[in-house]
């Protein structure tokens, strides 16, 4: 096989973190990523991202996730923040029933800016403090299924459901990338939400899905 390590992956799927700014967005990605939690990371200035490679069957998916600030004076970089997005994390703190009052507004700009195709999961993050939970698992629940959402509650600081979270979405987006190949089989390119996706690797060759940035 020689040294492919770099080429070992089918898909590349670009995720983008969204939500207020506190409620753990950096902290979910460094510990789906490198697996690190970090008591007192600072406000994320901008955009970053970090990879990481996972095997869903027989497809190795190559995450891309995006983390970015949640505060007003970074909003200038939301078009391209979301371009070329097939998934979506949707991020409240439990604890702050203020950072879930706003998932409807966050839901708007998401679907203001990325394709109606992109999967989305609502995440209430810091399960690990039960005794400060100010949004019960099942409002947030309703509020999941009736806007069409996965959802999921999560620790980052425990690990809690970090891996599966991820996994789901990249699950849900591999599915829907498989569905459209299926009736796309004679072309090469397939198209999810208007970004070339899902293209699959030859021999040697790297193809990406959703890196528009």
């Amino acid at each position: 096989m020689g040294n492919r390590a770099e080429e070992d992956y089918n898909f590349v799927f670009k995720v983008v973190l969204i939500g207020e700014s506190g409620v753990g967005k950096t902290n979910l990605l460094s510990r789906f990523t490198r697996n690190e939690f970090k008591q007192d990371s600072r406000t994320t200035i901008g955009v970053e991202f970090s990879t990481r490679t996972v095997t869903l069957g027989t497809a190795a998916i190559k995450a891309q996730i995006w983390d970015t600030a949640g505060l007003e004076r970074y909003r200038a970089i939301t078009s391209a923040y979301y371009r070329g997005a097939v998934g979506a994390l949707l991020v409240f703190d439990l604890t702050k029933h203020q950072t879930y009052a706003v998932a409807e507004r966050w839901l708007k700009e998401l679907y203001d800016h990325a394709e109606a195709t992109i999967v989305v999961m609502l995440v209430g993050n810091k399960s690990d403090l039960q005794q400060a939970r100010e949004v019960p698992t099942e409002e947030a629940r309703m509020f999941a299924e009736n806007n069409g959402l996965l959802f999921l509650e999560t620790s980052a600081l425990d690990s809690t459901n970090v891996e599966l979270a991820f996994q789901m979405v990249l699950k849900e987006i591999l599915t829907k990338v498989s569905k459209q190949r299926q009736s796309s089989s004679r072309t090469n390119a397939i198209t999810l939400g208007g970004a070339q996706a899902g293209q699959e690797q030859g021999p040697g060759e790297k193809r990406a899905c959703c890196i528009s940035l």
